[in-house]
């Protein structure tokens, strides 16, 4: 027998998805996976032929209907070839057959569902007043994250920078929301900042403990191997530390698993899942705390959104119907 399924491309997604909709969709999946109610491993990844590529299976199961799995690929190399260094494709299953239920382009699903985790941990750690915010690096989770912190901050100050003057200029000219200046230095955007986002591929710190200021937020979206950090480790260490998934930052996360490995804290030192806020736990205890939000991407995340983009395409009369 044949199985009809959807494509959707990235621009079907995009017609479908808001960051709106991806902020509370996101909340929703978080807490979900915190109460355990999700059936998801850690990802497995391995090396494609260089270091600096990667392979990686997301699965998730999310009671009752959504299941489905992310296909994605990190290739550091495809900035020569005028290509996304990260490329993802999700597919979707029927929850009582198994079938093909629909195939999606990922890569704005990875790039926007990022963003919106980002907000709904900015809505539960940083302090109500904050206004000011640094975003170091300049690509397209550099443009997501400014848009979705701009949906839960009235941001009156933003400042960015990246090694690359050209990408720094670029990323000014596309930018919409807020005041936006591009400054030559991280510590210049760093120092004072109410919100900090790290969205790099540096296998190293991108900033110093000392330019961070009591009370800031720092989202950190880079860094998701194990032999690479991109917050200075002492920071971490006085830091109220958040992730999206304690298992993960434990095999995945460099800033959390070299610092244990050098002593720094335990695995004691994370506070709490960000579901796990949206469930009530405790997160920020005063208005002096830095809070750390180290993010790594969940399964759970994208089957979520590419579950919401689906059945809007469908009610829409989006895409295509093919046959497998």
């Amino acid at each position: 027998m044949s199985v009809r399924f959807r494509l959707l491309t990235e621009e079907d997604v995009k017609a479908v998805l808001t960051i709106d909709d991806l902020i509370e969709t996101m909340a929703g999946a978080l807490a979900q996976f915190s109460k355990g109610s999700v059936t998801q491993p850690v990802r497995t990844v391995i090396p494609v032929g260089t270091d600096d590529a990667f392979w990686g299976l997301m699965p998730a199961y999310v009671p009752p209907e959504s299941l489905g799995a992310t296909l994605v690929t990190v290739f550091g190399s495809n900035a020569a070839r005028r290509l996304p260094s990260h490329l993802a494709s999700i597919v979707l299953l029927d929850h009582e057959t198994g079938a093909l239920r629909a195939l999606l382009d990922g890569r704005f699903i990875t790039e926007a569902r990022t963003a919106a985790v980002s907000a709904v941990s900015s809505r539960l750690l940083a302090r109500k007043s904050a206004s000011s915010l640094a975003i170091i690096g300049s690509g397209v989770q550099a443009r997501s994250h400014l848009d979705a912190l701009s949906r839960v901050h009235a941001l009156k100050q933003v400042a960015v920078w990246s090694p690359n003057a050209a990408h720094r200029d670029r990323f000014l000219a596309d930018a919409k929301s807020g005041p936006v200046k591009a400054v030559d230095h991280a510590g210049e955007a760093v120092v004072g900042a109410d919100l900090i986002v790290l969205a790099t591929s540096s296998p190293s710190p991108v900033i110093e403990s000392g330019w961070v200021k009591p009370g800031a937020h720092v989202i950190s979206v880079g860094a998701c191997r194990p032999t690479q950090r991109e917050m200075d480790p002492e920071l971490v260490a006085r830091a109220r530390l958040f992730v999206d998934s304690r298992a993960a930052a434990m095999v995945e996360s460099g800033d959390v698993v070299l610092g244990i490995q050098e002593g720094r804290f335990d695995a004691g030192h994370i506070a709490a899942e960000i579901g796990e806020l949206v469930n009530g736990a405790r997160g920020r205890t005063s208005d002096t705390d830095i809070t750390i939000f180290k993010s790594l991407g969940l399964a759970v995340e994208d089957v979520m959104a590419a579950d919401l983009a689906y059945r809007r395409a469908v009610e829409r009369g989006i895409g295509k119907e093919l046959t497998l």
